[in-house]
């Protein structure tokens, strides 16, 4: 909050945009994390215009919606303060661009939901999107992305009763992929040479239409 609240130092009347998908399940933007957001800022001066939580808000199409619905709010407020994800602050950025946005959530990584209750949800970094995926070599398991050396042909030298030389209480993703493989009877398979990956692949920023 007191980041925020520098942010928000020159700007008194303010429009809250949440997501309904990852921030609403991270608890960082979703219907209830506004709600607390807007008493906190009211309690330090600040007008809030409106807030919506989109679904979600890096789909342009809903972000051009929610200017439709709430022109005139929109129009009235300073700034806009985005608690989705570093994409969904960009894709208001990008349409709502008569209106600074600032981004109230610091996104560390696209992660899989490892586990989900009631209490909490886990999420896991397990792919780097690539474009050059090795799974099948590999039983599943990318070491290019758990391996924090990145390393793609086995482990390194530091590696001490099957743990991780970076993270003592992390195991060693080869030993993963050595078991894997070794249970699926293709144990032959990880004994291949791999080249180096074409990061022009993964060369930012990327576009792509389907159709």
């Amino acid at each position: 909050m007191d980041e925020v609240l520098k942010l928000l130092k020159n700007y008194k009347k303010i429009f809250l945009v949440g997501c309904n998908l990852c921030a609403t399940t991270c608890k960082t933007g979703g219907e209830a994390q506004l709600v607390n957001l807007e008493t906190e800022l009211k309690k330090n001066g600040k007008v809030i215009m409106g807030k919506v939580v989109l679904d979600p808000a890096c789909n342009y199409l809903e972000v051009n919606r929610l200017c439709r619905n709430n022109k005139e709010s929109i129009d009235s407020a300073d700034v806009i303060l985005s608690y989705a994800c570093g994409g969904g602050a960009q894709a208001l950025s990008e349409i709502i661009n008569r209106k600074m946005v600032f981004s109230g959530n610091d996104t560390l990584f696209q992660g899989e939901i490892s586990k989900m209750t009631l209490k909490e949800a886990e999420f896991v970094q397990k792919c780097s999107l690539c474009g050059e995926c090795m799974l099948a070599e590999t039983g599943g398991i990318c070491p290019a992305t758990r391996c924090p050396k990145g390393l793609l042909n086995g482990p390194c030298g530091g590696i001490k009763n099957g743990k991780c030389e970076v993270n003592s209480e992390m195991d060693c993703v080869w030993i993963d992929i050595y078991n894997r493989m070794k249970d699926l009877g293709l144990l032959e398979n990880i004994k291949k040479v791999r080249k180096p990956k074409d990061y022009s692949k993964s060369k930012k920023p990327q576009k792509h239409t389907i159709k």
